[in-house]
């Protein structure tokens, strides 16, 4: 999939566990999992300010583009 979540890098500076951020965000660990994994289709746009707000970034600090072709 072309859209890569870098969710585990922002975490990762952020010296955050997956437990604290799904509950700052009100999410389940679970969805949390999924978002971190690259397995989601989609993301709220409430999910994704959410995780901006707990995280103090901004969306392309977790979002990103990658062609399929390996080509930017």
């Amino acid at each position: 999939m072309p859209i890569v979540i870098n969710l585990d890098v922002m975490m990762a500076k952020r010296k955050i566990s997956a437990g604290e951020l799904a509950e700052r965000v009100g999410i389940t660990p679970a969805n949390l999992s999924i978002l971190k994994n690259n397995k989601a289709k989609a993301v709220r746009f409430s999910t994704l300010e959410a995780l901006c707000k707990a995280l103090d970034c901004q969306p392309a600090d977790l979002l990103e583009y990658v062609p399929e072709d390996g080509t930017q």
